[in-house]
């Protein structure tokens, strides 16, 4: 590394700078995008949080229900500022070095009430997404098992600069998918949930130790900054 290096590459307070081990100081934060009681989406959200710790990273565990806040309303924000729910999500967004989010899929989009907490979030400076490695998944009775749904939500996160994972996970007929001990009862499904979760984790282990993939981010052409190159930072 040249001396002018970590001038032109500023390091990333959150990011684990020990490499032999950077994988098992990896944070996730796993957040389950449905508030109801025995919400399929629940159940694959600690699934997923399992097999992140296995993975041999820290998964920390949320939902959706934990961080309750009126809908977005302009004038409430300029009164009151950002609700403490927000704040809160804000914090524990910042402090993972990646988001997985397990959410329903309604009418084939996005559950209002997670839609909403994106939005009240994206109000924060800096705005947490932005440059977030991010997995998305989803369950749902339905034979799509809510890919619909992620789709749509690839959109919001997308524009506030997270980087979405190309692979998503949808798991169908959810309400037969899980075994009494909360496993997937398809051994190819689970498979296929612990390759994407762990080729995730090695895109997230290298954004977090190299220094090549951290780049400038434009939501559009006529967004511009003299900043240097960003890590997660809102400029």
């Amino acid at each position: 590394m040249n001396p002018t290096d970590n001038d032109r590459f500023p390091a990333d307070p959150a990011r684990p700078h020990d490499d032999e081990h950077a994988q098992t100081s990896l944070r996730v934060l796993v957040l389950s995008g449905s508030s109801r009681t025995g919400s399929v989406n629940a159940r694959l959200a600690a699934l997923v949080a399992a097999q992140v710790g296995r993975a041999g990273a820290v998964a920390e565990a949320a939902a959706l229900g934990d961080f309750p806040m009126s809908s977005y309303d302009g004038d409430a924000e300029a009164d009151e500022g950002l609700p403490k729910a927000a704040l809160d999500l804000c914090r524990r967004i910042e402090d993972a070095q990646a988001l997985i989010i397990a959410s329903p899929e309604y009418n084939a989009s996005v559950p209002g009430g997670l839609k909403n907490a994106i939005d009240w979030v994206s109000r924060y400076s800096p705005q947490p997404f932005k440059d977030k490695q991010t997995l998305l998944v989803s369950a749902s009775p339905s034979m799509v098992g809510g890919n619909r749904g992620l789709w749509a939500l690839r959109v919001p996160l997308e524009h506030l600069g997270a980087r979405v994972y190309p692979d998503m996970f949808s798991l169908a007929n959810a309400h037969h998918a899980f075994t009494e001990a909360s496993a997937l009862a398809d051994r190819e499904l689970d498979d296929r949930l612990n390759a994407t979760i762990g080729s995730f984790l090695d895109l997230v282990e290298a954004d977090t130790r190299y220094l090549c993939l951290q780049r400038r981010w434009y939501e559009f052409l006529g967004d511009r900054t003299d900043a240097p190159v960003t890590s997660r930072a809102q400029d």
